[in-house]
């Protein structure tokens, strides 16, 4: 439990320093990816917070609630929407961040009253299958293999555009000048390993339970996610 707890701390702290560094980036040029990004960090620091939370008090409804809610259904289609936004282009990114609010809302309102098919165990992670109904679960499948998938294969995508020498865009209005190509690509990398290793929460439960397993996936995600966010800094400017 106190492996546990300091995972799930170090994780918020990260996500915490990558969400003032997206802020203060959104602050200085209000470019809309780094505004998805600053609340995708946000939903994720507070989602650390209540695995830390639980680790450290025991579980409870609300607590997994929370953690349910911010952690496995709203959290990636944030971070994936500044994906929309930078391959994309404003016109898109912007449809798509309506549509993201009718889910976020939608999804909100869901978690927060549906009724658990059974109590919380204070001492283990509870499972969504085991406390939520069919319709959760639907909305934390859609909030993450989708999203996620756009995320790894936008960073991997920009990667293989940047090494051959074109722009990693999709549309025009999302042309970008590229200062430093290997240090983009070396970046799109990072983003789409730390993709992978937040999914990877599931493989790894076997082998080091599950409350472990989500919390070193939590803070190596994370961690390598910013560490691509650093890389790829100053390596694109606008046309």
């Amino acid at each position: 439990m106190t492996l546990n707890t300091a995972l799930a701390a170090a994780a918020a702290i990260v996500a915490v320093a990558f969400g003032l560094s997206t802020l203060d980036r959104w602050l200085r040029r209000r470019r809309s990816h780094e505004g998805a990004w600053t609340v995708a960090m946000a939903l994720f620091a507070l989602a650390a917070m209540s695995l830390w939370w639980a680790e450290a008090r025991g579980w409870s409804s609300s607590s997994f609630r929370w953690f349910f809610l911010l952690g496995a259904v709203l959290n990636v289609p944030w971070l994936a929407l500044g994906t929309v936004h930078l391959l994309a282009g404003p016109r898109i990114g912007a449809l798509t961040g309506r549509a993201l609010l009718v889910f976020s809302g939608f999804a909100t309102g869901v978690i927060a009253v549906v009724p658990m098919r059974a109590d919380v165990a204070p001492d283990v992670l509870p499972k969504g299958s085991d406390v939520f109904g069919v319709l959760p679960r639907v909305l934390a499948a859609v909030g993450s293999a989708l999203p996620a998938t756009v995320i790894f294969a936008g960073a991997a995508w920009s990667a293989w555009r940047v090494l051959r020498g074109r722009t990693p865009a999709v549309t025009e209005a999302a042309v970008r000048n590229v200062v430093n190509a290997r240090r983009l690509a070396a970046g799109n990398v990072l983003v789409a390993a730390g993709a992978a290793v937040l999914s990877a929460s599931g493989s790894l439960a076997g082998r080091l339970g599950e409350d472990t397993a989500f919390a070193v996936t939590l803070l190596t995600g994370i961690v390598v996610l910013f560490a691509g966010f650093l890389v790829a800094s100053g390596s694109v400017s606008r046309r």
